[in-house]
């Protein structure tokens, strides 16, 4: 209900035709971005560190450089909150939020699963979400209350009704050797209960695939906004299940998720519950 109240709002002070602008603005932006990423496979990656494990590379700066650009020729005060620091805040309730490269670690690699990902946000509210691969060229895209497509096409979750037949991702932060929060435990059990578990680089392409069926659950911990905001809406309008370990409501800037098909969200939810905050533990 609340969805609903804020979406009439924003569509009598807006109009139709701004919300248009945005979605065209972010399909284009995100198919730009995914040639640069791309092109850049052809070539020698520059890379840096923000830590001892989460680096950086220039073809990041210069996917969201452009992003950034595009949002601010047509939008100059909506917010924006981006990955590699291009932010900008203002009294305006849009907000745009951007991953340039998803899998960054995969890209260093050449490994073909990473993405680009935008989300807007109104009044704190998402109300589109883009992912696009531009590997394989899909591009996933959810609107409030619309649905989710993969390449124009409805897309929805899996019909998987247990554990045992369901096949996992998940993922470790980069503080996967210090922090005591490290998801191995979680990672034990259910590779013991599931039928597999998968880790592969790239939490907002994780969150397209359980909205795809391609995957029937994901968790994962000390992720931030710009990793969850698009996959988040791309996976509840495909009929998925959001909330943080304990089964609670979600915010992208909480630092569990838990995204399933929902048929297996509450077993989920029980085996997290067996986990502990311990290294190896």
């Amino acid at each position: 209900m609340r969805a609903f109240f804020l979406l009439l709002k924003h569509d009598i002070l807006h109009g139709m035709d701004e919300i248009a602008l945005i979605k065209k603005v972010a399909l284009s932006s995100a198919k730009k971005a995914g040639r640069i990423l791309r092109e850049g496979m052809t070539r020698g990656l520059t890379i840096s560190y923000k830590g001892d494990l989460n680096l950086v590379t220039q073809i990041d700066t210069l996917s969201e450089q452009m992003i950034v650009s595009e949002i601010r020729k047509h939008f100059r005060n909506h917010q924006i909150l981006a990955e590699e620091g291009h932010n900008y805040e203002s009294a305006s309730p849009y907000r745009w939020i951007i991953d340039p490269l998803d899998g960054t670690t995969n890209y260093a690699h050449r490994f073909p699963y990473f993405c680009v990902s935008i989300a807007v946000e109104f009044q704190g509210f998402i109300v589109l979400g883009v992912i696009y691969d531009p590997i394989r060229q899909e591009l996933f895209v959810a609107e409030n209350g619309k649905g989710t497509t993969l390449n124009n096409r409805p897309i929805g979750v899996s019909p998987v009704l247990n554990l045992r037949e369901a096949l996992l991702v998940t993922g470790f932060a980069y503080s996967v050797k210090t922090d005591l929060k490290n998801n191995l435990n979680h990672f034990s059990h259910f590779v013991m209960k599931a039928q597999g578990v998968r880790r592969m680089g790239s939490a907002a392409l994780d969150l397209c695939y359980v909205a795809a069926g391609r995957f029937d659950g994901f968790w994962e911990l000390g992720l931030n906004p710009w990793d969850t905001a698009a996959g988040f809406l791309i996976l509840t309008e495909a009929g998925g299940t959001v909330t943080d370990f304990a089964g609670k409501p979600f915010a992208i800037d909480h630092p569990e998720i838990l995204a399933t098909n929902g048929k297996i969200h509450p077993a989920m939810v029980a085996l997290l519950g067996k986990g502990k905050s311990t290294i190896g533990g």
